[in-house]
């Protein structure tokens, strides 16, 4: 059988297409810049509903990514924006694009208007899209752009508490 590998879905000749998640082993890193800082990865629609759901206020929802513009800009302006911000989102988590299919389909159901990106990054209250940052404004930024309009969105749609300073 030959396959054809387009968009993250394989056609094998005669069979249905599957999508095909990136390997864990090749992602792990990439997931572990935003964990390590505290953002919440969920991987299931289950979860992106419950942290959606069940967070009073702001959430942060980061569609990570395998791509460049994620690496160079986009991981290392949200690690700067949570470190030199007062105020903070109630919650933030993350759903890997590419990796966490449904979960990413979820989360991205919230962004409407929007056509699927990645990465990106939304600000949710109480489920309703307040702020987004599609790929298009992310991508070609140095981590300190991201930051500061990240630290915008912050000031914005966040309150400042002992809690997010921690």
């Amino acid at each position: 059988y030959v396959c054809l590998i387009l968009e993250k879905k394989v056609r094998i000749k005669d069979r249905e297409e599957k999508l095909m998640p990136y390997p864990e082993m090749m992602i792990y890193g990439m997931r572990q810049e935003l964990a390590q800082l505290g953002i919440e990865e969920t991987k299931s629609p289950e979860a992106v509903e419950s942290a959606v759901k069940e967070t009073d206020g702001i959430v942060m929802v980061v569609v990570n990514s395998v791509c460049g513009c994620a690496a160079g800009g986009v991981r290392p302006g949200i690690a700067m924006a949570l470190q030199n911000s007062e105020a903070k989102p109630d919650k933030a988590i993350t759903v890997f694009a590419g990796a966490d299919i449904d979960a990413t389909d979820t989360a991205r159901a919230y962004f409407t208007g929007y056509m699927p990106s990645s990465p990106s990054i939304g600000f949710l209250k109480n489920g309703e899209l307040v702020e987004m940052f599609e790929r298009r404004d992310l991508e070609g930024r140095p981590p300190t752009v991201i930051a500061q309009a990240l630290v915008e969105a912050f000031n914005k749609h966040c309150t400042k508490t002992e809690a997010a300073n921690n």
